[in-house]
């Protein structure tokens, strides 16, 4: 049986603006069929890696191949079979939602039939209102249906869920759950930790311009090495802290602090809180805040980089 090569093979990638280095260098295979998502902070070179994927930047070096094609030898095929969402999506308020899809179809020799994806898109309801007349949420579903209804094999989706409310992110998670049912490869950027836990089969994290890590949601928060990750403060007075110490309670794996606030990557919790416990009583210090959470890409990141994604 013949496998299906790669949706997206990245190698070298460089891309600098002036002395801003966007791209470092970055490598990344994309299989068929898979959600895969660049996961990183603003700023860490997501937007111009998938704009040079997308054939609408050029990078200064490194080779991009998309569907086993390339961009210098093949732009016609390749725009027939790519669907794009950038973004930001500026669409003409004017039209109405049915105009809009349909203008897109006619962009493509082939593809869906507009109504069903205005369906899809949940937008039924809506496909005689001006765009003008649409809220954030219904915004981003109708780029959505742009960038689908020219029945993509290979489908980039950038920040698809930022500044939207929680339902709204929700529905627009629920679409592309069904679209990578579909068979359809799926490119991804995101800041959300949440967002790719739950959409992609494989996550890069990106950092500078670079991969610093690569696997499976499950795979990065595994190579942790922790279950839990226990977060806390101390008021005044007593022993300072030693992170060694900490680091050396019973189960505890890597200890930090910042700005007074403490941070314990924990293998067993029921191990780890009474040793802290007591280990505050020594000291003759009080529990200030206490928070515990179970180990996320967030964690993940700040074990890597010892900077918090919103704060990058």
């Amino acid at each position: 049986m013949t496998l299906a090569p790669p949706a997206l093979r990245v190698a070298g990638l460089r891309k600098a603006y002036d002395d801003v280095v966007a791209v470092d260098g970055l490598d990344l295979t994309v299989n068929a069929g898979e959600c895969f998502g660049l996961l990183g902070p603003n700023g860490a070179g997501k937007t111009t890696t998938i704009e040079i994927c997308e054939g609408l930047t050029a990078p200064d070096s490194g080779t991009v191949e998309v569907l086993g094609m390339t961009w210098a030898s093949d732009e016609r095929a390749l725009r027939e079979r790519l669907g794009i969402q950038l973004q930001e999506t500026q669409l003409a308020e004017k039209l109405t939602v049915g105009e809009t899809v349909q203008l897109f179809r006619s962009f493509y020799t082939t593809g869906r039939d507009v109504q069903e994806v205005i369906d899809v898109v949940q937008l039924g309801e809506k496909v005689h209102a001006r765009v003008g007349k649409l809220s954030g949420g219904q915004k981003q579903r109708l780029a959505l249906a742009c960038a689908i209804v020219g029945d993509p094999e290979l489908l980039f989706l950038d920040e698809p869920t930022t500044g939207l409310d929680p339902q709204s992110r929700r529905q627009l998670w629920d679409l592309i759950v069904e679209l990578r049912a579909s068979g359809r490869s799926i490119v991804l950027t995101t800041h959300y930790m949440d967002e790719a836990e739950r959409l992609c089969d494989r996550v890069a994290i990106v950092d500078h311009g670079r991969v610093i890590a690569l696997g499976s949601p499950r795979e990065l928060i595994a190579s942790l090495g922790a279950e839990h990750v226990v977060e806390f403060t101390t008021g005044a007075g007593g022993h300072a802290l030693d992170r060694d110490e900490l680091r050396a309670l019973d189960g505890v794996k890597a200890a930090r602090e910042q700005d007074g606030r403490w941070t314990l990557e924990v293998v067993e919790l029921a191990r780890a809180m009474p040793a802290l416990l007591g280990e505050l009583g020594r000291r003759g210090l009080r529990l200030g805040e206490l928070a515990t959470h179970s180990a996320t890409l967030e964690d993940v990141f700040v074990s890597l980089t010892g900077r918090q994604l919103r704060d990058a």
